[in-house]
């Protein structure tokens, strides 16, 4: 995925040209999500339940640790889950199933992120409900399906939605390509649970209604090493060290941010679009003691990097309300 564009971020003339196009896309999407709301088309139900975790702005909303909390919050409670996903950037098209060795050019980035992060079964592929056939044919014991994205798979049942919402992410609040909408943020009304990655404004809350809301921030972990994860560095072992960074994320400057909040002051930032493959060149420590870089980005990097390059994982911090409202709908009110 290329950077988000420049004219995203406000309704000024840059944006203007592709007005004509953002209205046809709302159109499109409005039309589609009828058909499959009408019953015009119904997504077969797959025997077990599944929950949606997606977003309804393109770029980093905070998805992927969001699926993380789930699936870890659901294994708590006693389900035994696992995670489906497109796999988007990954040459995957049938049902595939995911493993901590998997590359990101088979199946995607963040798939393969999840099966390294989460111990549930991980399957990707371009057909949804067909990858979740596919796992369920082979893993009967699963019986509970969360889907990585696809808020906007209708094709796929589900029984829970869940959408993520950064409110810087939402820009000028135009559809694509004139804005990073893929659908009105009237959409996300219509979810079971919004869940809110950071500062969230008064005008924000007042337009997603009644919906119930959750707060969600990142909690940086200690820092591991790319080609030896088993080693562990705090933050404060970086400071006072000439340090390179490196982002390949959908908001970049996030993770440049988490760095400067653990106190560290970093000479050399560098971002790149979303899903960018590396080369050894744009890794170089050119000078610095160290790389950092983030998980989703070690996915890619290992081979690549320096010695010295180090990881920093992240986990969702998310209200605690957050899973009493996905259990009431699962179990009922009575079991949450």
């Amino acid at each position: 995925m290329p950077a988000a564009p420049s004219w995203w971020t406000t309704r000024g003339p840059a944006s203007w040209p592709y007005l004509p196009l953002s209205w046809l896309f709302q159109l499109l999407a409005g039309l589609r999500r009828a058909v499959w709301r009408s019953g015009w088309r119904r997504a077969a139900p797959l025997g077990v339940p599944v929950i949606v975790v997606g977003n309804i702005a393109a770029g980093g909303s905070g998805k992927t640790p969001v699926v993380l909390w789930l699936v870890d919050a659901l294994r708590q409670q006693g389900w035994n889950p696992a995670i489906i996903s497109r796999g988007y950037g990954g040459k995957a098209q049938i049902p595939t199933p995911v493993t901590a060795l998997s590359t990101g050019e088979q199946v995607g980035d963040e798939p393969v992120l999840l099966a390294r992060r989460s111990a549930v079964p991980v399957w990707v592929g371009r057909d949804r409900p067909a990858v979740a056939r596919a796992l369920l044919a082979v893993r009967p014991q699963i019986d509970i399906l969360v889907s990585d994205d696809g808020l906007q798979h209708y094709p796929l049942a589900r029984d829970v939605e869940i959408v993520v919402i950064d409110e810087q992410v939402l820009g000028n609040g135009w559809h694509l390509p004139a804005g990073p909408l893929r659908e009105p943020l009237r959409r996300a009304r219509e979810a079971q649970l919004v869940i809110l990655h950071g500062p969230c404004s008064a005008a924000l809350r007042a337009r997603l209604g009644a919906v119930p809301t959750a707060a969600m921030q990142l909690q940086p972990a200690d820092f591991y090493r790319l080609d030896d994860p088993g080693q562990r560095r705090s933050a404060d072992s970086f400071k006072g060290l000439m340090l390179k960074a490196v982002a390949g994320i959908g908001r970049p400057q996030r993770f440049f941010d988490t760095l400067q909040a653990l106190g560290l002051d970093v000479q050399d930032s560098r971002a790149f679009p979303d899903h960018y493959r590396y080369h050894a060149a744009d890794l170089a420590l050119n000078g610095a003691d160290a790389l950092l870089m983030t998980e989703k980005d070690a996915i890619k990097c290992r081979g690549l990097a320096p010695t010295e390059t180090w990881v920093l994982p992240v986990d969702a911090n998310i209200d605690a309300v957050a899973l009493d409202y996905i259990l009431e709908h699962l179990n009922g009110p009575e079991t949450a």
